[in-house]
């Protein structure tokens, strides 16, 4: 891996703390450019009011200087602006009396994190799990994203999401180039208005109901460069590195590229993309089912991912849990949480997105400057047309 990061913090604590390592010196990097994908991160009809007391300001603490990386490593901090109200729950050093924490968490909730992770760290207060299995996490991820996004910008590479599923409600229509304002300012994320008046009647509908509802996202990156990857080794193969960096987001179960289950269903002939000869290259694509990807490799054409995001696990009329106190039977915990949240997750898919591609495109080119690594993916990119 080239490209490696970490986050700490949690939900309520002080802050979400991000470090990156491997980007190249010379990349145009400053607060705003974080801060406008942060803002991103919070669209979305059916969020909780927690998205109007975080700011999510980052600031920028190492890596960078004058604007500019100089290729040491990223270091972000991003300030939790509700911890003030938590400053004594979520306290690090132990009190002077030794009292116990107040809003302790013994009843799990199901479909969270709350009962496994306190078994597996020994942990009777929950919270202890809960604060970081959290999504609140996904914001430091996504600052780290937007480096990734910075750099692949530099290349020509371009990373847009959109929402296909919220509930029952579906925008089959297919994608196309828009300027991401116009999704944007869309309530749910759809590119067909109709559909998303039908999601965010599926969204108030869970609400009222004191349920939450899941849905699928779509993200779509163009200009990646062709032969990302490799068939050479299982663990190089760059669908499996999508996968596993799509996998590893909150209430994702499961994640398709191109046609993905969908190509189940289909004979071979109406499966794959067929080739015709083209206009200064000697071959191109009739379609892209295989979702710009094929063998492991990186097509040239837009990889295109979706991912299904469950229901949130906390809802308003919990579900029947057990009180581990005492092994009673009771209704699970009710944290404050969002009724939907399948738009900010394609946003967040963006971010996920950069970040395995980012490292694909270091894998392959290398450069520990920015104006290395041009030249390489430029004289790359020439030598590919003439194939």
């Amino acid at each position: 891996m080239n490209l490696r990061f970490l986050t700490a913090g949690e939900s309520h604590g002080p802050a979400l703390i991000g470090i990156m390592e491997g980007i190249p010196s010379g990349l145009a990097l400053d607060a705003e450019m974080l801060l406008a994908q942060a803002r991103r991160r919070k669209l979305g009809f059916g969020r909780g009011n927690r998205q109007a007391i975080e700011t999510d300001e980052i600031r920028i603490v190492g890596g960078v200087r004058r604007g500019i990386t100089i290729g040491s490593p990223i270091a972000l901090i991003l300030e939790n602006k509700d911890h003030v109200r938590w400053a004594e729950i979520m306290r690090v050093d132990p009190p002077a009396g030794g009292e116990p924490a107040a809003r302790q968490v013994h009843v799990p909730r199901p479909g969270h994190a709350d009962r496994i992770g306190g078994i597996k760290y020994a942990r009777d207060d929950l919270r202890d799990v809960l604060e970081r299995a959290s999504a609140r996490e996904t914001a430091m991820r996504v600052a780290l994203g937007t480096v990734a996004r910075a750099l692949l910008a530099e290349l020509g590479i371009t990373i847009a999401s959109r929402v296909v599923r919220i509930g029952g409600a579906v925008d089959d229509t297919p994608w196309r180039d828009v300027p991401p304002e116009e999704i944007d300012a869309s309530p749910v994320r759809a590119l067909d208005a109709a559909a998303a008046a039908a999601m965010v009647r599926e969204i108030e509908a869970a609400k009222e109901a004191g349920d939450s509802v899941g849905g699928v996202f779509e993200v779509v990156a163009r200009g990646v460069p062709v032969a990302l990857g490799s068939y050479a080794q299982w663990d190089r193969r760059l669908e499996g590195e999508v996968g596993r960096t799509f996998m590893a987001l909150n209430a994702i179960k499961g994640v398709e590229i191109g046609l993905g289950f969908g190509a189940a269903a289909r004979l071979g002939s109406q499966a794959h993309d067929e080739y015709e000869p083209g206009d200064g290259v000697r071959t191109r694509y009739r379609s892209n089912r295989a979702g710009g990807i094929e063998g492991g490799m990186s097509t040239g054409q837009p990889i295109v991912v979706r991912a299904a995001m469950k229901p949130i696990a906390t809802l308003m009329r919990p579900l029947d849990s057990v009180d581990l106190r005492t092994g009673e039977a009771t209704r699970a915990h009710i944290e404050r949480s969002d009724t939907c949240a399948v738009p900010a997750a394609a946003v967040i898919g963006e971010s996920l997105l950069a970040l395995a591609l980012a490292d694909a495109v270091l894998d392959k080119f290398g450069g520990d400057s920015m104006d290395e690594l041009r030249e390489r993916v430029a004289a790359w990119e020439r030598t590919v047309r003439a194939r």
